[in-house]
């Protein structure tokens, strides 16, 4: 049985969670939003000030006044002006600007990551972070179990012995578990760098080869991807500078913390913030021991509140019945909702999964297309030209439940414009999916669907 058989029949032995997620109350009103800048928290004219603009570069659009404020209390961190963020595509682009950050340390380098494959890729990442801890740059490394189950424990090894800290998360193995009892479905599925306090990157993109080059054998199925073939992976990552980075830095430190990484040196991880740009940001992780998803919440909420678009970019798809429901009430009260799915995946169970729902959202009017010629690994949204995000958040049941996630929702249609280049980009390379062909679709596929729907909460 292939590595990933064995982790899948393992969580279904360990015990099913419940969903007792709980959405927060959408009628619900808090105060006005208050955003901070590189002195803290700014006045409440000058946060009304910034949110106004940010609303006039929508499409004429209430939803920041309508989510906003409870998006600020569902998260908990703060609104962050002064920031500029940059989309990064695929992972050629991603990882020279990853590389070029880690050379330019001086302080410290944070890496968290699902996959860390040792293939070329992986190998010019250990080599990079090796040549600064030997310059006395502090590196520190969080890597899930599961996600690099298939990378030999020497490469972890040559990390440690070059003086880099490496912490494995929920340690399949349960002997080298460090919590008070041995946790296995839930997972480290986020993908940040921090360098020096100042820059961070997130989104997508794992470490490894397949995102750069034609052939591939992916870490994440414990086998070949998409068949085996030479089919290019497409993802998304941000680059993000000012004062927002602190706060994904929190989450970082978090984390080492509540896996009992070792004791840390005084290092500069705050560095004063500076202002770099005019984006507002907020980070936002969620991990299982939360109430309910943060993501997903805000998420539910942005869409709730759309009144012109809402267009979602994502590459695992098996909605629980409150997203299909906020997707389908948005299509129905008129917003343009799109989706662009996988045409060709590496996980088959979440592809058909997710196909079972094709109708329902056909019907009540939301567009999907899938697209083609790639393995779709994007998980992005932009609600009215001015509310976007970009993470490691896919839409289904183990993100919102089982793993450690983390996003970066920006406003403004600055950079709403810049997400919206992609998605139209990915569009015109998508087949649309239409309720009249669908219904067409054979036993075979309907049969798919149905047992996929079996292991949905697993996926």
């Amino acid at each position: 049985m292939p590595a990933a058989g064995v982790v899948l029949l393992l969580f279904t032995l360990v015990g099913c969670k419940s969903l007792p997620r709980v959405v927060p109350d959408q009628q619900r009103r808090p105060p006005p939003v208050k955003l901070e800048g590189t002195q803290g928290p700014l006045s409440a004219e000058r946060s009304r000030a910034i949110l106004e603009r940010l609303r006039a570069e929508g499409q004429g659009t209430d939803v920041l006044s309508r989510h906003l404020a409870l998006e600020e209390a569902v998260v908990g961190s703060p609104l962050t002006a002064g920031n500029q963020a940059v989309l990064l595509e695929d992972g050629a682009a991603t990882y020279e600007a990853m590389l070029a950050a880690i050379a330019a340390a001086k302080d410290h380098i944070h890496l968290e990551t699902y996959i860390l494959d040792d293939d070329e890729v992986g190998q010019r990442f250990a080599d990079a972070l090796i040549a600064k801890r030997q310059q006395g740059v502090q590196v520190l490394l969080i890597h899930d179990s599961v996600g690099t189950l298939n990378t030999p424990v020497e490469f972890f090894q040559r990390l440690t012995d070059s003086g880099i800290q490496v912490l494995e998360f929920n340690p399949i193995n349960p002997a080298q578990t460090r919590q008070k009892e041995w946790v296995l479905n839930e997972r480290d599925h986020r993908k940040l760098l921090i360098v020096d306090g100042r820059v961070a990157f997130l989104g997508g993109i794992n470490i490894s080869g397949v995102y750069s080059s034609g052939s591939f054998a992916s870490a994440s199925s414990g086998g070949p991807a998409g068949g085996g073939d030479n089919t290019p992976w497409r993802d998304t990552h941000v680059q993000l500078r000012g004062p927002v980075v602190a706060e994904f830095q929190k989450l970082f430190l978090q984390t080492w913390a509540a896996q009992n990484g070792a004791p840390l040196d005084e290092r500069a991880y705050y560095p004063t913030p500076e202002r770099v740009g005019r984006d507002v940001v907020r980070a936002i992780g969620s991990s299982p021991q939360d109430a309910y998803s943060t993501i997903y919440a805000t998420l539910l909420s942005a869409i709730q509140s759309a009144e012109s678009t809402v267009y979602l970019t994502n590459a695992y798809f098996a909605p629980d019945p409150q997203l299909l429901a906020a997707l389908s009430d948005a299509a129905q009260r008129g917003v343009d909702v799109k989706l662009i799915l996988p045409g060709k995946t590496d996980s088959w169970l979440v592809f058909h999964a997710g196909r079972h729902y094709y109708t329902q959202l056909l019907r009540a009017g939301v567009k999907i297309y899938e697209r083609q010629g790639v393995i779709l690994h994007t998980k992005t949204g932009s609600i009215d030209g001015v509310w976007s995000t970009v993470g490691s958040t896919n839409l289904d049941w183990r993100s919102f439940l089982h793993n450690y996630e983390l996003n970066a929702v920006v406003l403004g249609g600055e950079f709403a414009s810049q997400l919206q280049r992609l998605f139209d980009a990915d569009l015109a390379a998508s087949r649309q999916v239409t309720l009249e062909e669908w219904r067409r679709r054979g036993v075979g596929p309907r049969v798919k669907e149905f047992f996929a729907r079996a292991w949905e909460y697993w996926l």
